[in-house]
């Protein structure tokens, strides 16, 4: 663990020392680059150094037990520094366990109404709510890149950002199929209709990371439609980017610039298509997951929210919930910290 610590702390020195140099600026790349790793590795070097200097408080306490004048003194203060010292390694042990790399990442929330009809749609503007309020607690910011609503205030479909600390760490184990169970407003006679919606959760990946040929993009323009006032219906902002290779598309029409709907519409799909290569190559070398927690499965059932019992399970680690209400008030924490739980142990079993 030592020798892990040193290399790490010889390694910020010396991306901070690069990042001193006005030459380094020449290329934003590196600075991206550089400056994520210094945001890594500055908090795991601050708890390296404090535990080296408990470390080296518990060696002179101990030395002073053969001093008989001393000797009162540092059996009083030992306990506690064993204690510190204890607890700053288990934290340094923590901090150094393998992590995936897209942590730390801002991500896209993409929700689609499915199995159901306009009942899909009116619960796919429920988890749109419940995710929002359980960002509002967080203290992420949530945008909205673009949603398609139906007459009765559903929405058919809907992509937003979520910018904030630990969003893909807390979201990315939402993606998956989420089926509902409750009797509908529009059931006259009481009937529990069963409805489905998908989540998927994507990464924010920088244009470093993964590069889109212009070759294969289409782009086209049209009007924006819903709020917004005249501008909406006089000016073509709105953009649709065509992935000719995968037929991918993804349209934005949040902004009213063209450029930045553009700029959008390409982090979006740079997003799914970096998603798509992952998954790819997580099939190929597993051949076949062992395990749905965190795997981001689209096709298969991960939660059920039962209206008439009041209660969520969670099918993958069997988790069951009865508060409803709650929970689609955006009091998530539970299922969130059970999910993460459950991934990190069976990383450590594999």
């Amino acid at each position: 663990m030592q020798a892990a610590l040193r290399r790490a702390a010889l390694r910020l020195e010396e991306v901070e020392t690069q990042l001193a140099q006005p030459e380094t600026y020449d290329d934003p790349a590196l600075v991206t680059r550089l400056s994520r790793e210094q945001k890594e590795l500055t908090p795991l070097v601050d708890l390296y150094r404090q535990w080296e200097k408990a470390t080296a408080d518990l060696a002179g306490l101990e030395a002073l037990l053969a001093d008989p004048e001393c000797r009162d003194l540092a059996q009083a203060e030992l306990p506690g520094a064993r204690e510190t010292a204890a607890e700053l390694e288990a934290r340094l042990k923590a901090l150094l366990r393998p992590r995936d790399p897209l942590e730390g990442k801002d991500v896209f929330l993409e929700i689609r109404a499915g199995v159901g009809g306009e009942e899909a749609a009116l619960f796919a503007a429920d988890l749109y709510r419940m995710y929002a309020m359980y960002g509002e607690k967080q203290g992420w910011q949530m945008e909205l890149v673009s949603v398609s609503h139906t007459e009765l205030g559903g929405i058919k479909e809907l992509s937003c950002q979520v910018s904030g600390a630990s969003a893909y760490l807390h979201l990315c184990q939402e993606s998956g199929v989420h089926r509902v169970q409750r009797v509908p407003e529009t059931e006259s006679g009481g009937r529990i209709h069963t409805s489905t919606c998908t989540v998927a959760v994507l990464p924010q990946v920088e244009e470093v990371e993964f590069q889109l040929d212009p070759a294969d993009l289409r782009i086209d323009t049209f009007r924006s439609s819903g709020a917004g006032g005249q501008h909406v219906n006089k000016t073509e902002s709105a953009i649709r980017v065509t992935h000719l290779p995968t037929g991918m598309v993804v349209e934005c029409q949040d902004q009213r610039s063209q450029y930045k709907n553009k700029d959008r519409a390409l982090a979006i799909l740079r997003s799914r298509l970096y998603d798509k290569a992952r998954q790819e190559q997580a099939d190929a070398v597993a051949g076949q997951r062992r395990s749905q927690v965190g795997t981001g499965m689209r096709n298969e059932r991960i939660r059920t929210y039962n209206f008439p019992q009041g209660r969520v399970t969670d099918h993958r680690i069997g988790l069951t919930l009865y508060k409803l209400d709650s929970v689609l008030n955006g009091d998530l924490d539970e299922l969130v910290s059970a999910l993460i739980l459950a991934r990190q142990t069976e990383q450590k079993k594999e």
